[in-house]
């Protein structure tokens, strides 16, 4: 067999300085067959490889660049509980901007959305949803202050057109549920608005994803959940696993005795606080007038916290409080979920000035569900606001 001859070489183009970002590439000779062939070439600037396919059919010859697979962006890859969130868009009344704010710095995945808040010249609202098409196909979330009959038309009329605006979902954050307390009837002609309420917020339009869930915290009754229609899903949150968190801090928690103000009180909340001392008071009555006294326990000595689900004039706390300094506590403390103390009644709560039981409380904690009494008891004595943020946050997870 004779042997062949290489082919005669490719005609190479004039020199041309490399590029300062490359390296300069060599291209083989080829026959006048069609070859492929790869070649790694290292960027200077970048440790990433790229490949370069060279396919040659006579003359020209077709560089091919393939860029390298991107990698996985580094904030993912360090902090994967952000890239787990539900990202949830949430909306607040103007009254719940600062607890807003506080749940939406508890987690990147929150972002909030503004609702111009307006008035027409006769007084009823003029509202305006910002960006209504960018929250199409996302989690939409709003927090609701039901402080007055008065701001609850306004917040309803946003509440019904958000979920028909697309959504992903809807959940109404309502941390404080105001008719909780009318939710039965003694007489006939008494009207259960605990249950009208309940109506209201039953019939919010679906969104994409299904039934609105409801959010509120220490609801005053639980058989309320059955208020409810099919609807709307209520998750029944508490504000005790924070009142617990505060305890621990206190210098004297091994000294902790917990108190109730009635029975129902006790029936509420026991099950979650059945670690400590307990001490029930009852109301009874004398002649013409009820008054508090100690059903059973021992508050000698201790330092009493009495928990309830709310406070509205304080009567009852304020009783309950002069029976147990008179049994020998040594410092009397008090929560509730939610401070609502109209007509200024937060007022008749002392500070007892390091120790006198029979003149004030040591701590009187509430949460943020109430936020108009927050701006008039914030910073000071004996009052301590527990932010409900986290506990809120942690809701809009589920």
């Amino acid at each position: 067999m004779s042997a062949i001859s290489p082919p005669p070489p490719l005609q190479q183009p004039p020199t041309k300085t490399p590029s300062k970002t490359h390296n300069p590439i060599s291209i083989p000779s080829h026959s006048s067959k069609h070859y492929k062939t790869a070649i790694k070439c290292e960027l200077k600037n970048s440790p990433q490889k790229w490949t370069i396919d060279c396919a040659s059919s006579g003359d020209p010859i077709h560089i091919i660049l393939k860029p390298p697979i991107p990698m996985a962006s580094s904030s993912s890859s360090l902090d994967p509980s952000i890239k787990n969130s539900k990202r949830v868009c949430l909306f607040y009344c103007s009254e719940m901007k600062d607890l807003a704010e506080r749940i939406a710095a508890e987690s990147d995945a929150i972002e909030l959305r503004s609702i111009t808040w307006r008035k027409f010249e006769d007084g009823f609202p003029n509202l305006f949803i910002s960006n209504a098409h960018g929250i199409r196909g996302q989690h939409v979330a709003f927090l609701a202050s039901f402080s007055s009959p008065g701001v609850i038309f306004e917040q309803l009329s946003v509440i019904y057109a958000l979920p028909k605006l697309f959504v992903s979902s809807f959940t109404l954050v309502l941390p404080f549920f105001p008719t909780g307390t009318s939710e039965r009837m003694e007489d006939e002609g008494d009207v259960a608005t605990a249950f009208t309420l309940a109506r209201i917020l039953s019939n919010i339009p679906i969104s994409r994803g299904g039934p609105t869930s409801l959010v509120t915290f220490d609801i005053h009754a639980l058989q309320e959940r059955f208020y409810f229609g099919d609807n709307i899903l209520p998750s029944f949150e508490s504000g005790i696993p924070m009142l617990l968190n505060r305890l621990q801090q206190l210098p004297d928690s091994d000294n902790i005795t917990i108190a109730f103000p009635d029975d129902g009180a006790w029936k509420r909340f026991h099950k979650q606080l059945q670690h400590f001392p307990m001490v029930v008071c009852a109301k009874v009555r004398e002649v013409d007038q009820r008054i508090v006294r100690i059903k059973e326990g021992d508050p000698k000595g201790r330092h009493v916290v009495i928990v309830d689900d709310l406070v509205q004039s304080g009567g009852t706390l304020f009783e309950c409080q002069k029976v147990l300094a008179k049994h020998g506590a040594a410092k009397i403390s008090a929560y509730v979920t939610h401070g609502i103390f109209p007509n200024r009644s937060w007022e008749r709560f002392k500070h007892d000035n390091g120790g006198n039981p029979e003149n004030g409380m040591t701590y009187f904690w509430i949460t943020d569900s109430c936020p108009l009494t927050v701006k008039h008891v914030k910073n000071k004595a004996p009052f301590e606001v527990l932010s409900l943020s986290a506990a809120i946050e942690s809701a809009l997870q589920v």
